[in-house]
Protein backbone atom coordinates (compact mmCIF):
# COMPACT_ATOMS: atom_id res chain seq x y z
CA UNK A 1 0.00 0.00 0.00
CA UNK A 2 2.82 2.38 0.79
CA UNK A 3 3.59 2.98 -3.14
CA UNK A 4 -0.48 3.54 -3.80
CA UNK A 5 0.27 7.69 -3.35
CA UNK A 6 3.22 7.98 -5.75
CA UNK A 7 1.36 5.65 -8.42
CA UNK A 8 -1.59 8.17 -7.82
CA UNK A 9 0.97 11.06 -8.20
CA UNK A 10 2.48 9.59 -11.33
CA UNK A 11 -1.06 8.76 -13.14
CA UNK A 12 -1.96 12.63 -12.37
CA UNK A 13 0.86 13.48 -13.95
CA UNK A 14 0.43 11.66 -17.17
CA UNK A 15 -2.79 12.50 -17.54
CA UNK A 16 -1.80 16.62 -16.83
CA UNK A 17 0.80 15.88 -19.52
CA UNK A 18 -1.70 14.57 -22.05
CA UNK A 19 -4.52 17.19 -21.39
CA UNK A 20 -1.86 19.99 -20.77
CA UNK A 21 -0.75 18.31 -24.83
CA UNK A 22 -3.96 19.68 -26.45
CA UNK A 23 -4.32 23.39 -26.89
CA UNK A 24 -8.15 23.65 -26.60
CA UNK A 25 -7.35 22.26 -23.01
CA UNK A 26 -5.07 24.88 -22.52
CA UNK A 27 -7.23 28.01 -23.82
CA UNK A 28 -10.40 26.75 -21.50
CA UNK A 29 -8.12 27.76 -18.19
CA UNK A 30 -8.44 31.92 -18.96
CA UNK A 31 -11.61 31.46 -19.84
CA UNK A 32 -12.30 30.16 -16.83
CA UNK A 33 -10.40 32.84 -14.81
CA UNK A 34 -12.14 35.72 -16.33
CA UNK A 35 -15.38 33.92 -16.16
CA UNK A 36 -15.43 33.61 -12.60
CA UNK A 37 -13.68 37.41 -12.21
CA UNK A 38 -16.64 38.75 -14.18
CA UNK A 39 -19.52 36.89 -11.95
CA UNK A 40 -17.60 37.89 -8.68
CA UNK A 41 -16.28 34.07 -7.77
CA UNK A 42 -12.60 35.62 -6.81
CA UNK A 43 -11.99 32.59 -4.76
CA UNK A 44 -12.95 30.22 -8.05
CA UNK A 45 -10.72 32.56 -10.58
CA UNK A 46 -8.01 32.12 -7.73
CA UNK A 47 -8.28 27.94 -7.34
CA UNK A 48 -8.13 27.85 -11.32
CA UNK A 49 -5.33 30.10 -11.47
CA UNK A 50 -3.62 27.86 -8.64
CA UNK A 51 -4.90 24.77 -10.18
CA UNK A 52 -3.17 25.33 -13.76
CA UNK A 53 0.38 26.56 -12.03
CA UNK A 54 0.18 23.02 -9.85
CA UNK A 55 -0.72 20.85 -12.90
CA UNK A 56 1.70 22.27 -15.54
CA UNK A 57 4.51 21.67 -12.41
CA UNK A 58 3.56 18.13 -12.05
CA UNK A 59 3.49 17.76 -15.89
CA UNK A 60 7.26 19.10 -16.24
CA UNK A 61 8.50 17.47 -13.20
CA UNK A 62 7.43 13.73 -14.26
CA UNK A 63 9.46 12.06 -16.77
CA UNK A 64 8.04 12.55 -19.84
CA UNK A 65 6.45 9.81 -22.28
CA UNK A 66 8.59 8.78 -25.33
CA UNK A 67 6.76 9.70 -28.91
CA UNK A 68 6.13 6.63 -30.75
CA UNK A 69 7.72 8.55 -33.64
CA UNK A 70 10.60 10.63 -34.54
CA UNK A 71 10.00 14.11 -35.56
CA UNK A 72 10.53 14.37 -39.73
CA UNK A 73 13.65 17.00 -38.84
CA UNK A 74 15.63 15.00 -37.38
CA UNK A 75 18.22 12.73 -39.82
CA UNK A 76 17.80 9.35 -38.66
CA UNK A 77 19.99 6.39 -39.63
CA UNK A 78 20.18 2.63 -39.46
CA UNK A 79 16.87 0.37 -39.10
CA UNK A 80 16.63 0.08 -35.17
CA UNK A 81 14.54 3.19 -34.86
CA UNK A 82 12.03 1.43 -38.09
CA UNK A 83 12.19 -1.51 -35.52
CA UNK A 84 11.05 0.15 -32.36
CA UNK A 85 8.54 2.44 -34.37
CA UNK A 86 6.65 -1.06 -35.84
CA UNK A 87 7.20 -2.68 -31.96
CA UNK A 88 5.29 0.28 -30.61
CA UNK A 89 2.32 0.19 -33.14
CA UNK A 90 1.81 -3.87 -32.94
CA UNK A 91 1.44 -3.02 -29.05
CA UNK A 92 -1.89 -2.03 -29.98
CA UNK A 93 -4.85 -4.48 -32.00
CA UNK A 94 -6.65 -1.66 -33.62
CA UNK A 95 -3.28 0.48 -34.98
CA UNK A 96 -1.80 -0.33 -37.85
CA UNK A 97 1.24 0.74 -40.29
CA UNK A 98 2.99 0.36 -43.58
CA UNK A 99 6.74 0.13 -43.58
CA UNK A 100 8.36 0.95 -46.88
CA UNK A 101 12.15 0.20 -48.42
CA UNK A 102 12.89 2.70 -51.02
CA UNK A 103 16.36 2.58 -53.44
CA UNK A 104 17.77 5.06 -55.31
CA UNK A 105 17.65 3.57 -59.21
CA UNK A 106 21.26 3.28 -60.96
CA UNK A 107 23.09 4.36 -58.02
CA UNK A 108 26.39 2.94 -59.19
CA UNK A 109 26.16 4.73 -62.35
CA UNK A 110 25.15 8.19 -60.81
CA UNK A 111 28.08 7.64 -58.42
CA UNK A 112 30.73 7.15 -61.61
CA UNK A 113 29.12 9.88 -63.39
CA UNK A 114 28.79 12.95 -60.43
CA UNK A 115 31.28 10.88 -57.98
CA UNK A 116 30.92 10.67 -54.16
CA UNK A 117 30.06 14.21 -53.17
CA UNK A 118 27.52 15.15 -55.76
CA UNK A 119 25.84 11.41 -55.49
CA UNK A 120 25.65 12.12 -51.48
CA UNK A 121 24.15 15.45 -52.12
CA UNK A 122 21.53 13.92 -55.01
CA UNK A 123 20.73 11.36 -52.03
CA UNK A 124 20.40 14.30 -48.94
CA UNK A 125 18.11 16.06 -51.52
CA UNK A 126 16.13 13.21 -52.35
CA UNK A 127 15.46 12.63 -48.28
CA UNK A 128 14.33 16.21 -48.19
CA UNK A 129 11.78 15.26 -50.56
CA UNK A 130 10.41 12.48 -48.81
CA UNK A 131 10.11 14.12 -45.62
CA UNK A 132 8.25 16.85 -47.88
CA UNK A 133 5.51 14.72 -48.64
CA UNK A 134 5.16 12.78 -44.87
CA UNK A 135 3.12 13.37 -42.32
CA UNK A 136 5.08 14.93 -38.87
CA UNK A 137 4.40 11.34 -37.31
CA UNK A 138 6.03 9.08 -39.73
CA UNK A 139 9.59 8.10 -39.38
CA UNK A 140 12.14 8.17 -42.55
CA UNK A 141 15.73 6.27 -41.53
CA UNK A 142 18.50 6.45 -44.50
CA UNK A 143 19.54 2.26 -44.97
CA UNK A 144 22.26 3.76 -47.13
CA UNK A 145 23.22 5.71 -49.39
CA UNK A 146 20.77 5.19 -51.80
CA UNK A 147 18.40 2.95 -49.74
CA UNK A 148 16.01 4.51 -46.84
CA UNK A 149 12.97 2.61 -44.81
CA UNK A 150 9.42 4.89 -43.84
CA UNK A 151 7.47 3.43 -40.95
CA UNK A 152 4.09 5.54 -41.35
CA UNK A 153 2.53 6.94 -37.94
CA UNK A 154 -0.50 4.24 -36.27
CA UNK A 155 -3.50 4.07 -38.60
CA UNK A 156 -6.38 2.50 -38.04
CA UNK A 157 -5.88 -0.11 -41.34
CA UNK A 158 -3.11 0.30 -43.82
CA UNK A 159 -5.17 -0.97 -46.64
CA UNK A 160 -3.15 -1.18 -50.01
CA UNK A 161 -5.16 1.84 -51.62
CA UNK A 162 -3.38 3.50 -48.87
CA UNK A 163 -0.10 1.97 -49.24
CA UNK A 164 -0.06 2.92 -53.36
CA UNK A 165 -1.09 6.67 -52.34
CA UNK A 166 1.62 6.57 -50.32
CA UNK A 167 4.00 5.50 -52.65
CA UNK A 168 3.06 7.53 -55.34
CA UNK A 169 3.97 10.57 -53.45
CA UNK A 170 6.82 9.15 -52.88
CA UNK A 171 7.41 8.64 -56.67
CA UNK A 172 6.60 11.97 -57.49
CA UNK A 173 8.58 13.67 -54.94
CA UNK A 174 11.77 12.17 -56.62
CA UNK A 175 10.99 12.57 -60.61
CA UNK A 176 10.79 16.18 -60.04
CA UNK A 177 13.79 17.53 -62.01
CA UNK A 178 17.05 18.37 -59.34
CA UNK A 179 19.50 20.79 -60.41
CA UNK A 180 22.99 19.78 -60.29
CA UNK A 181 26.40 21.62 -61.57
CA UNK A 182 24.22 23.47 -64.06
CA UNK A 183 22.65 20.35 -65.44
CA UNK A 184 19.04 18.82 -64.72
CA UNK A 185 18.47 15.45 -63.07
CA UNK A 186 15.42 13.26 -63.45
CA UNK A 187 15.85 10.63 -60.97
CA UNK A 188 13.70 7.24 -60.30
CA UNK A 189 13.34 5.14 -57.29
CA UNK A 190 11.81 1.43 -56.72
CA UNK A 191 9.86 1.05 -53.72
CA UNK A 192 8.65 -2.25 -51.74
CA UNK A 193 6.30 -1.85 -48.83
CA UNK A 194 4.06 -3.85 -46.50
CA UNK A 195 1.59 -3.66 -43.61
CA UNK A 196 2.09 -5.00 -40.15
CA UNK A 197 2.73 -8.98 -40.36
CA UNK A 198 0.93 -9.96 -36.72
CA UNK A 199 1.32 -13.29 -37.46
CA UNK A 200 4.52 -13.63 -37.26
CA UNK A 201 6.52 -14.16 -33.81
CA UNK A 202 8.70 -11.47 -34.20
CA UNK A 203 5.93 -8.93 -35.73
CA UNK A 204 8.67 -5.68 -36.21
CA UNK A 205 11.83 -7.58 -37.59
CA UNK A 206 8.75 -9.82 -39.89
CA UNK A 207 7.20 -6.55 -41.19
CA UNK A 208 10.47 -4.68 -41.81
CA UNK A 209 11.75 -7.60 -44.00
CA UNK A 210 8.30 -8.28 -45.65
CA UNK A 211 9.54 -4.61 -46.70
CA UNK A 212 12.49 -5.50 -47.62
CA UNK A 213 11.56 -8.39 -49.73
CA UNK A 214 8.87 -6.54 -51.72
CA UNK A 215 11.37 -4.38 -52.69
CA UNK A 216 14.35 -6.92 -53.89
CA UNK A 217 10.58 -8.21 -56.00
CA UNK A 218 10.12 -4.56 -57.12
CA UNK A 219 13.98 -4.56 -58.63
CA UNK A 220 13.72 -6.95 -60.67
CA UNK A 221 10.56 -5.32 -62.75
CA UNK A 222 12.69 -2.72 -63.47
CA UNK A 223 13.59 1.17 -62.36
CA UNK A 224 10.38 3.17 -60.84
CA UNK A 225 8.13 -0.07 -59.96
CA UNK A 226 6.39 -0.25 -56.53
CA UNK A 227 5.88 -3.63 -55.05
CA UNK A 228 3.17 -4.71 -52.11
CA UNK A 229 4.26 -8.13 -50.12
CA UNK A 230 3.15 -11.15 -50.39
CA UNK A 231 3.73 -14.37 -49.53
CA UNK A 232 6.62 -15.88 -51.01
CA UNK A 233 8.15 -12.75 -51.94
CA UNK A 234 10.61 -13.35 -49.39
CA UNK A 235 12.41 -15.78 -52.31
CA UNK A 236 12.89 -12.59 -54.07
CA UNK A 237 16.27 -11.38 -52.23
CA UNK A 238 18.00 -14.44 -52.85
CA UNK A 239 16.75 -15.24 -56.69
CA UNK A 240 18.43 -11.87 -57.51
CA UNK A 241 21.89 -13.53 -55.92
CA UNK A 242 20.47 -16.44 -57.85
CA UNK A 243 20.63 -14.49 -61.14
CA UNK A 244 24.60 -13.53 -60.53
CA UNK A 245 25.50 -17.24 -60.33
CA UNK A 246 23.62 -18.27 -63.19
CA UNK A 247 24.65 -16.15 -65.66
CA UNK A 248 27.61 -16.56 -67.15
CA UNK A 249 26.50 -20.19 -68.19
CA UNK A 250 23.43 -18.23 -69.79
CA UNK A 251 25.69 -16.22 -71.81
CA UNK A 252 27.59 -19.47 -73.03
CA UNK A 253 23.86 -21.77 -73.44
CA UNK A 254 22.30 -18.60 -75.10
CA UNK A 255 19.47 -17.84 -72.61
CA UNK A 256 20.77 -14.56 -72.95
CA UNK A 257 20.50 -13.68 -76.38
CA UNK A 258 20.38 -10.10 -78.45
CA UNK A 259 16.97 -8.74 -79.18
CA UNK A 260 16.93 -5.54 -81.87
CA UNK A 261 14.73 -2.40 -81.16
CA UNK A 262 14.10 -0.29 -84.63
CA UNK A 263 14.85 3.08 -84.99
CA UNK A 264 13.02 5.21 -87.65
CA UNK A 265 13.72 8.62 -89.50
CA UNK A 266 11.30 11.05 -87.96
CA UNK A 267 10.70 12.78 -90.77
CA UNK A 268 9.72 9.89 -92.84
CA UNK A 269 9.47 6.92 -90.66
CA UNK A 270 12.01 4.69 -93.27
CA UNK A 271 13.99 2.33 -91.06
CA UNK A 272 16.96 3.62 -90.13
CA UNK A 273 19.01 1.41 -87.97
CA UNK A 274 18.25 -0.63 -84.61
CA UNK A 275 19.77 -1.26 -81.25
CA UNK A 276 20.93 -4.58 -79.72
CA UNK A 277 19.60 -5.14 -76.51
CA UNK A 278 20.44 -7.86 -73.78
CA UNK A 279 17.43 -10.50 -72.85
CA UNK A 280 17.26 -13.22 -70.90
CA UNK A 281 14.88 -16.10 -70.83
CA UNK A 282 14.92 -17.54 -67.63
CA UNK A 283 13.71 -20.82 -66.72
CA UNK A 284 11.92 -19.79 -63.80
CA UNK A 285 11.44 -15.92 -63.77
CA UNK A 286 10.62 -15.78 -67.07
CA UNK A 287 11.92 -12.90 -69.38
CA UNK A 288 14.34 -11.28 -67.73
CA UNK A 289 15.37 -7.22 -69.07
CA UNK A 290 18.60 -5.03 -68.94
CA UNK A 291 18.02 -4.15 -65.74
CA UNK A 292 18.66 -7.21 -64.15
CA UNK A 293 21.15 -9.03 -66.30
CA UNK A 294 23.24 -5.65 -65.67
CA UNK A 295 23.08 -6.06 -62.29
CA UNK A 296 23.72 -9.86 -62.31
CA UNK A 297 26.45 -9.14 -64.73
CA UNK A 298 27.97 -6.38 -62.61
CA UNK A 299 27.61 -8.70 -59.23
CA UNK A 300 29.75 -11.94 -61.11
CA UNK A 301 32.36 -9.38 -63.10
CA UNK A 302 30.75 -10.45 -66.81
CA UNK A 303 30.03 -7.29 -68.57
CA UNK A 304 33.18 -8.24 -70.97
CA UNK A 305 32.26 -11.60 -71.67
CA UNK A 306 28.31 -10.51 -72.72
CA UNK A 307 29.64 -7.58 -74.77
CA UNK A 308 31.98 -9.93 -77.03
CA UNK A 309 29.00 -12.02 -77.25
CA UNK A 310 26.19 -9.82 -78.16
CA UNK A 311 28.36 -8.21 -80.48
CA UNK A 312 28.88 -11.24 -82.34
CA UNK A 313 25.46 -12.59 -82.66
CA UNK A 314 24.80 -8.58 -83.84
CA UNK A 315 26.99 -8.91 -86.45
CA UNK A 316 26.00 -12.01 -87.51
CA UNK A 317 22.15 -11.07 -87.49
CA UNK A 318 23.38 -7.97 -89.32
CA UNK A 319 24.49 -10.08 -92.40
CA UNK A 320 21.97 -12.63 -92.68
CA UNK A 321 19.09 -9.83 -92.72
CA UNK A 322 21.45 -9.06 -95.84
CA UNK A 323 20.81 -12.10 -97.52
CA UNK A 324 17.08 -11.61 -96.82
CA UNK A 325 17.17 -8.78 -98.58
CA UNK A 326 15.48 -7.47 -94.97
CA UNK A 327 18.11 -4.51 -94.95
CA UNK A 328 19.00 -2.59 -91.74
CA UNK A 329 21.27 0.35 -92.57
CA UNK A 330 23.14 0.11 -89.32
CA UNK A 331 23.22 -1.53 -85.81
CA UNK A 332 23.99 -0.13 -83.24
CA UNK A 333 26.32 -2.08 -80.15
CA UNK A 334 26.93 -0.72 -76.25
CA UNK A 335 29.88 -0.52 -75.31
CA UNK A 336 30.91 -0.25 -71.63
CA UNK A 337 34.18 1.56 -70.23
CA UNK A 338 35.94 -1.97 -69.37
CA UNK A 339 35.68 -2.99 -73.15
CA UNK A 340 36.82 0.66 -74.40
CA UNK A 341 39.79 -0.37 -71.89
CA UNK A 342 40.75 -3.20 -74.41
CA UNK A 343 43.25 -2.29 -76.99
CA UNK A 344 42.18 -5.24 -78.76
CA UNK A 345 38.39 -4.38 -79.17
CA UNK A 346 38.82 -2.34 -82.83
CA UNK A 347 40.74 -5.14 -84.37
CA UNK A 348 38.25 -7.72 -82.59
CA UNK A 349 35.26 -5.86 -84.67
CA UNK A 350 37.11 -5.37 -87.82
CA UNK A 351 38.03 -8.86 -87.90
CA UNK A 352 34.31 -9.47 -87.08
CA UNK A 353 33.00 -7.36 -89.74
CA UNK A 354 35.45 -8.60 -92.46
CA UNK A 355 33.90 -12.66 -91.98
CA UNK A 356 30.83 -11.38 -92.49
CA UNK A 357 31.35 -8.77 -95.64
CA UNK A 358 30.47 -5.62 -93.76
CA UNK A 359 31.64 -2.61 -93.68
CA UNK A 360 32.41 -0.69 -90.67
CA UNK A 361 29.84 2.31 -90.95
CA UNK A 362 27.54 -0.73 -90.38
CA UNK A 363 28.35 -0.67 -86.85
CA UNK A 364 27.58 1.51 -84.56
CA UNK A 365 29.25 1.68 -81.08
CA UNK A 366 27.40 3.57 -78.45
CA UNK A 367 28.77 5.03 -75.62
CA UNK A 368 27.57 5.69 -72.38
CA UNK A 369 27.56 9.20 -70.73
CA UNK A 370 29.23 7.75 -67.62
CA UNK A 371 32.45 7.31 -69.98
CA UNK A 372 32.45 10.92 -70.53
CA UNK A 373 32.42 12.13 -67.52
CA UNK A 374 35.47 10.15 -66.36
CA UNK A 375 38.94 11.03 -66.64
CA UNK A 376 39.31 8.85 -69.58
CA UNK A 377 42.34 6.76 -69.62
CA UNK A 378 44.74 6.49 -72.79
CA UNK A 379 43.49 3.07 -73.50
CA UNK A 380 39.66 4.72 -73.89
CA UNK A 381 40.94 7.88 -75.31
CA UNK A 382 42.79 5.62 -78.32
CA UNK A 383 40.03 3.08 -78.74
CA UNK A 384 37.61 5.67 -79.59
CA UNK A 385 39.81 7.62 -82.42
CA UNK A 386 40.76 4.29 -83.50
CA UNK A 387 36.76 3.23 -84.00
CA UNK A 388 36.17 6.56 -85.40
CA UNK A 389 39.23 6.35 -88.11
CA UNK A 390 38.32 2.64 -88.80
CA UNK A 391 34.83 4.16 -89.99
CA UNK A 392 32.64 3.20 -86.87
CA UNK A 393 30.11 5.56 -85.97
CA UNK A 394 29.67 6.67 -82.70
CA UNK A 395 26.38 7.20 -80.60
CA UNK A 396 26.46 8.94 -76.90
CA UNK A 397 23.10 7.84 -74.83
CA UNK A 398 22.08 9.19 -72.10
CA UNK A 399 21.47 13.08 -72.50
CA UNK A 400 19.04 15.07 -71.00
CA UNK A 401 19.94 13.23 -67.65
CA UNK A 402 22.85 15.13 -66.78
CA UNK A 403 25.60 17.99 -68.39
CA UNK A 404 26.18 17.42 -72.06
CA UNK A 405 29.94 16.31 -72.69
CA UNK A 406 30.42 18.85 -76.14
CA UNK A 407 34.38 18.25 -75.48
CA UNK A 408 33.42 14.22 -76.20
CA UNK A 409 30.93 15.69 -79.02
CA UNK A 410 33.98 17.36 -80.89
CA UNK A 411 36.64 15.51 -79.56
CA UNK A 412 35.52 12.12 -81.39
CA UNK A 413 32.83 13.39 -84.15
CA UNK A 414 29.82 11.73 -82.65
CA UNK A 415 27.28 10.90 -85.07
CA UNK A 416 24.04 11.37 -82.79
CA UNK A 417 23.03 11.91 -79.10
CA UNK A 418 20.70 9.78 -78.18
CA UNK A 419 18.22 11.73 -75.99
CA UNK A 420 16.97 9.78 -72.30
CA UNK A 421 13.43 8.57 -72.35
CA UNK A 422 13.33 10.27 -68.68
CA UNK A 423 13.27 13.24 -70.96
CA UNK A 424 11.13 12.42 -73.90
CA UNK A 425 8.12 10.66 -71.90
CA UNK A 426 5.18 12.98 -71.75
CA UNK A 427 7.25 15.69 -73.55
CA UNK A 428 4.33 16.98 -75.96
CA UNK A 429 2.53 18.38 -72.87
CA UNK A 430 5.49 19.35 -70.58
CA UNK A 431 6.72 22.99 -70.98
CA UNK A 432 9.90 22.47 -69.29
CA UNK A 433 10.16 19.33 -70.88
CA UNK A 434 9.40 20.41 -74.39
CA UNK A 435 12.39 23.83 -73.79
CA UNK A 436 15.33 21.40 -72.83
CA UNK A 437 14.57 19.42 -75.71
CA UNK A 438 14.06 22.01 -78.34
CA UNK A 439 17.79 23.38 -76.31
CA UNK A 440 19.59 20.08 -77.37
CA UNK A 441 18.21 19.18 -80.39
CA UNK A 442 19.31 23.04 -81.75
CA UNK A 443 22.84 22.66 -80.30
CA UNK A 444 23.17 19.46 -81.75
CA UNK A 445 22.19 20.87 -85.06
CA UNK A 446 24.37 23.37 -85.12
CA UNK A 447 27.26 20.86 -83.80
CA UNK A 448 26.39 18.86 -87.37
CA UNK A 449 25.24 15.78 -85.01
CA UNK A 450 22.10 13.96 -84.99
CA UNK A 451 19.56 13.05 -82.12
CA UNK A 452 17.69 9.73 -81.22
CA UNK A 453 14.71 10.42 -79.09
CA UNK A 454 14.27 7.42 -77.28
CA UNK A 455 10.97 5.97 -75.25
CA UNK A 456 8.40 7.10 -77.49
CA UNK A 457 5.25 5.55 -76.53
CA UNK A 458 2.80 7.59 -78.60
CA UNK A 459 1.55 9.09 -82.01
CA UNK A 460 1.63 12.71 -80.39
CA UNK A 461 5.01 12.37 -79.00
CA UNK A 462 6.37 10.97 -82.61
CA UNK A 463 4.60 14.34 -84.25
CA UNK A 464 5.49 16.50 -81.83
CA UNK A 465 9.58 15.36 -81.79
CA UNK A 466 9.77 15.55 -85.28
CA UNK A 467 8.31 19.03 -85.40
CA UNK A 468 10.61 20.14 -82.93
CA UNK A 469 13.77 19.07 -85.59
CA UNK A 470 14.21 15.61 -83.79
CA UNK A 471 16.25 13.11 -86.06
CA UNK A 472 15.44 9.81 -85.43
CA UNK A 473 12.35 7.28 -83.01
CA UNK A 474 12.77 4.77 -81.06
CA UNK A 475 10.48 3.34 -78.34
CA UNK A 476 7.40 1.26 -77.93
CA UNK A 477 5.46 3.82 -79.63
CA UNK A 478 7.64 2.82 -83.27
CA UNK A 479 8.11 -0.95 -81.91
CA UNK A 480 8.73 -2.94 -79.43
CA UNK A 481 12.17 -4.90 -78.78
CA UNK A 482 12.06 -8.27 -81.34
CA UNK A 483 14.10 -11.73 -81.58
CA UNK A 484 16.44 -12.10 -84.64
CA UNK A 485 13.54 -14.25 -85.96
CA UNK A 486 10.84 -11.46 -85.89
CA UNK A 487 13.11 -8.92 -87.63
CA UNK A 488 12.75 -9.84 -91.03
CA UNK A 489 9.17 -10.37 -91.25
CA UNK A 490 8.99 -6.89 -89.67
CA UNK A 491 10.66 -5.17 -91.98
CA UNK A 492 9.33 -6.92 -95.13
CA UNK A 493 5.93 -6.09 -93.87
CA UNK A 494 6.46 -2.15 -92.93
CA UNK A 495 8.04 -1.50 -96.53
CA UNK A 496 4.73 -3.32 -98.68
CA UNK A 497 2.72 -1.43 -96.21
CA UNK A 498 4.60 2.02 -97.16
CA UNK A 499 4.89 2.65 -93.76
CA UNK A 500 6.04 6.26 -93.42
CA UNK A 501 5.35 8.92 -91.24
CA UNK A 502 3.14 11.96 -93.00
CA UNK A 503 3.62 14.85 -90.57
CA UNK A 504 0.91 16.72 -92.76
CA UNK A 505 -1.40 14.52 -92.85
CA UNK A 506 -1.23 14.40 -88.83
CA UNK A 507 -1.00 17.77 -88.33
CA UNK A 508 -4.02 18.27 -90.21
CA UNK A 509 -5.75 15.28 -88.47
Amino acid sequence: MSDTGPRATQQIGLLAQSALGRIEVLALFPLLVLTAEFLGFQNIALVTALGLSVLLAVAVLLPRRERSTAIKSVRTHGKAPLIEALAEIAQFDDRDTVCLHLEIDDWPKIVDMWGHDSSQFISQRLEDRFRSVLRSDDLLCQLGDNRFGIVLGGMSAARLSIRDTVATRLLNAASEPLLLHDATLRLTVTIGHASLRRRASDVPTATFKAAEAALSAAKLHGPGSVRAYTTGMGRAKSAASDLASEVEEAIHSGAIDVWFQPQVCAQTGELSGMETLARWQHPQHGLLGPSEIMSALQSAGHMALLGQTLTHRAIKVLAELDAAKARVPTMSINVSADELRDLTLPDALASELERYGLRPDRLTVEISPDITTQDLDDAILSNLKTLKDNGHKLDLEGIGTGAIPLSILQRFSVDRVKIDRALVAGSDADPERDRILRAIVSLSDAMGVQTVATGVETSHEATYLAGIGCSHLQGFGIARPMKPSQISPWVNARAAAGKTIDLEARRAG
